[in-house]
C-alpha cells in the first residue's frame, strides 16, 4: 500500500471525504429548498440593486438576477460559499500532504518505502486533486438533481463549466499550500500563507474594477480566472482554464523542488 501513495492517502481520507460530499449535498439541498420562496419576490432584486457597488462587486452580484435560477445560484452559492468550501478542503489537504506527515512524524515511514520524494509529492498532489474535483462534481450533480425537485433548473453544460472552474480555483490554493508545506515542513505556515493569499486575491478581484490602482492586478487573481467570464452563463473559458492549470503545475513543481532540497524531521 505504501508504494501507491495516492491510494493510501485517499484510503486514509475516505471518511472525511465522504463527510465533505454529504455536507455539500446538504448545503445545495438547503439552497434549493429556499429557492421557491425567493423567485417570486421582486424585492430581492431591488435589495441587490440598492447595495453599494463595492459590495455587489465583492460578492459577484453585478448583473445577476435573483429571480432566475442561474442568478440565484450565482449569488447564493457560486460567489462565496462554494469557493470558500473547495478552497478550504484543498488547502487543508495540501498542507497535510507533506508538512502534515512531517508534523505527525509519519514521513519517515513513508520515505522508507521504495518511493522517491518526487513521487511522494506528485501522488499527494494527485490525491488532493481527486478529492477537490470530486467535491466540485458532487456540487454540480447536486445542483442538477436536487434542483429539479424545487424547480431550480440549470443548464447542464454550463453548470459543468462552472464546476470545472470552481475545482480549478480550489486546486490553485491547494497547490500553494502544498508548495509552502513541502518547502518549510510547517502545516500551520502552509495553511496561513494559502489563506492570506486567497483573501488578498478575492479582494483584488472584487475591488479591481472599482479601484484604479488595483485594476492592473485584477487579472492576476485566481478569482478572476474563476468568475470574470461568468461560466454559469457563458460556459468554459479555455484561456482561464489554461492559466489555472499552469498555475497549479508551477506550484506543484515548486513543491517537488522545495521538498527535494531540504532535510526533513521524519
Amino acid at each position: 500500500m505504501l508504494r501507491n501513495v495516492a491510494l493510501k492517502t485517499l484510503h486514509d481520507q475516505r471518511r472525511s471525504l465522504a463527510g465533505w460530499v454529504v455536507a455539500i449535498v446538504l448545503l445545495v439541498l438547503m439552497y434549493a429548498a429556499i429557492w421557491p420562496s425567493i423567485r417570486d419576490q421582486p424585492s430581492m432584486s431591488d435589495f441587490l440593486d440598492q447595495m453599494p457597488k463595492a459590495f455587489r462587486s465583492l460578492f459577484a452580484t453585478s448583473g445577476a438576477d435573483m429571480s432566475t435560477p442561474v442568478g440565484y445560484v450565482q449569488i447564493e452559492l457560486m460567489s462565496f460559499m462554494g469557493p470558500t468550501l473547495l478552497i478550504l478542503y484543498a488547502v487543508v489537504q495540501g498542507s497535510a500532504a507533506v508538512a502534515g506527515e512531517e508534523d505527525r512524524h509519519t514521513l519517515d515511514l513513508l520515505l522508507g518505502a521504495p518511493v522517491s520524494r518526487t513521487r511522494v509529492v506528485l501522488e499527494k498532489a494527485a490525491a488532493m486533486a481527486f478529492g477537490t474535483i470530486l467535491l466540485a462534481v458532487s456540487t454540480g450533480a447536486a445542483l442538477l438533481l436536487v434542483g429539479r425537485l424545487f424547480d431550480l433548473d440549470l443548464p447542464a453544460g454550463r453548470t459543468a463549466a462552472a464546476m470545472l472552474h470552481l475545482g480549478l480555483l480550489g486546486l490553485v490554493f491547494g497547490a500553494l499550500a502544498l508548495a509552502v508545506g513541502a518547502a518549510t515542513g510547517s502545516p500551520g505556515r502552509s495553511r496561513g500563507v494559502a489563506a492570506a493569499v486567497a483573501v488578498l486575491a478575492y479582494l483584488v478581484n472584487g475591488l479591481g474594477g472599482l479601484v484604479d490602482w488595483l485594476r492592473p492586478f485584477q487579472r492576476l487573481s485566481p478569482f478572476y480566472q474563476y468568475a470574470a467570464h461568468d461560466p454559469l452563463r457563458t460556459g468554459v473559458s479555455w484561456p482561464a482554464v489554461l492559466v489555472a492549470v499552469a498555475t497549479v503545475a508551477v506550484l506543484v513543481a515548486v513543491a517537488v523542488w522545495g521538498f527535494a532540497r531540504r532535510d526533513v524531521r521524519g
